[in-house]
Formats: C-alpha cells, sequence, structure tokens
C-alpha cells in the first residue's frame, strides 16, 4: 500500500430526487451531470483529465489534481456549473431535470498507482453530501436554484473566509450536523439564488409650506403637540385634511 500522503482538495455532487425516475432517465441524468462537471472545471482552469473520478451511483466524487488552487472549486467552478445545470433544466421535462447537492473538503489522502483514492478526509466528504441542512435547504428552495453547496470549515476557513476574487463570505451561512458518527459545523450556500427584493423606499416628505397654503401634497406647519397636517384637493370640491398621526377629515365646500 502507498503510505505517502497527498493534499488534494475533494468534491463530490448527488443528484437531488434521483430514485424512481427510472434507468433511462437516471442513466440521461448522470451522462449530463458529467457533461457539465467537466465544463465547468475546465472553466475553472482544473484539467478534468487529471482529476480522479469515483462513480457514487447518482452522483460523482472527484479527486483534484496536486496543487489545485481550492478557492477555484468554489468560484468560478460552481457558478459555472449551477448557470449549466439552469440552462439544461429549461429545456428538459420534469422526468430528467437535475438539481445537486455539492460537497467540498480537503485534506491528506492516499493515492494509489491505480488512481484508487482512501482516507478519512472522503468520509468528511460523504457526511457533508448526506448533510440535513444542505438537503433541506435546496428541497425548499425554488425549482429554478440547480443546487446547494456545503463547504467543510477546513475549506471554508482556507478559501472563502478570505473574500478571495469571486468569494463573497457573506453568501454563507453557518451550519451544524451531525451524520452517523459525524459531527461538525459547515457552511451553507445556495449558487444561483437570487437575493430578496429590496423594499421600496419610502416616499420623500412634502416640502414644509407655510401654515394655510392649500397646495395640493402640502403640508402645514404646526406645533410639536398638534402635528404636522397634509392638506389635499379631493373630487367633489372637497378638501382631505390628515393629521401627523393618520386622522383624515373631509370638508365639502359647497358652491352657492
Amino acid at each position: 500500500m502507498n503510505d505517502e500522503l497527498e493534499y488534494r482538495a475533494v468534491l463530490a455532487v448527488d443528484i437531488e430526487r434521483s430514485a424512481g425516475r427510472g434507468d433511462r432517465a437516471l442513466l440521461e441524468i448522470r451522462a449530463r451531470l458529467t457533461e457539465m462537471l467537466e465544463e465547468a472545471f475546465e472553466a475553472s482552469g482544473v484539467d478534468w483529465s487529471a482529476c480522479l473520478r469515483h462513480d457514487l451511483g447518482d452522483g460523482l466524487r472527484v479527486t483534484a489534481p496536486a496543487g489545485t488552487r481550492k478557492a477555484a472549486l468554489v468560484h468560478p467552478l460552481v457558478p459555472e456549473l449551477a448557470l449549466r445545470l439552469r440552462t439544461y433544466n429549461r429545456g428538459v421535462a420534469p422526468l430528467t431535470r437535475i438539481r445537486v447537492r455539492i460537497a467540498l473538503h480537503a485534506g491528506d489522502v492516499h493515492v494509489s498507482p491505480d488512481g484508487t483514492v482512501a482516507g478519512s478526509p472522503l468520509e468528511v466528504l460523504a457526511r457533508l453530501l448526506d448533510a440535513p441542512p444542505a438537503r433541506a435547504a435546496l428541497a425548499g428552495a425554488p425549482e429554478t436554484v440547480p443546487a446547494s453547496l456545503l463547504l467543510s470549515g477546513h475549506f471554508y476557513d482556507e478559501t472563502v473566509r478570505h473574500g478571495h476574487l469571486g468569494l463573497f463570505p457573506e453568501d454563507f451561512r453557518k451550519v451544524g450536523f451531525t451524520v452517523k458518527e459525524h459531527t461538525a459545523d459547515a457552511w451553507l450556500q445556495l449558487p444561483g439564488r437570487q437575493p430578496p427584493a429590496e423594499a421600496a423606499p419610502e416616499p420623500a416628505e412634502a416640502q414644509e409650506e407655510p401654515a394655510g397654503s392649500k397646495t395640493a401634497g402640502s403640508k402645514t406647519a404646526g406645533s410639536k403637540t398638534a402635528g404636522s397636517k397634509m392638506v389635499n384637493k379631493a373630487s367633489g370640491h372637497g378638501v382631505v385634511y390628515a393629521t401627523q398621526h393618520g386622522t383624515q377629515h373631509i370638508r365639502i365646500e359647497r358652491r352657492h
């Protein structure tokens, strides 16, 4: 056995709700996911042919080449993959749509001459991939969100925390989880999720007019005790008065 340890970044993806789709659909989505992963790795400057890949049945584990810049596996790789998944999902039937959970970790592993990878970092990666917070976040997200991403604390501390180009710590939230014997904190993100719309700004207050002014939308100055008063013309030859505290008074002006 090779006793030499190599520090490697490891990534795993798992297809959400893959069970029950049938063999033909599963083979199709596995093939499409592998293609999109390869494109995302290459777009991130990581040589796909130099990666060690292992089939997980309804997903894939990828061991990056030694010396790979870990930050590149978060950005641009994850946004590149999310973009491809979202574009693909627009044009296919629900049976072959793909949403995935992505997990990232790094550590010392054994790499055999035949490409077999072993070591405790792979155990941690498997637990991250099955972590309930990542499952729940993806299940509760809109269908347009194609992935959840969970980083180990080690991976986050060495990449995202420093805010390198394209990495925004505020896009992640810390979560705790227990899977089997493994209990840990990790960092969760939903790539591609649109931020909530900002609340509409409050309308600017009208400029104060001299007391007695009845210009539409104007404010009549008053004492601090009485508060301000808004005066507006109303249809039917009326005037609407609104005090600062929201009370309205409507006076009808009758023409003789």
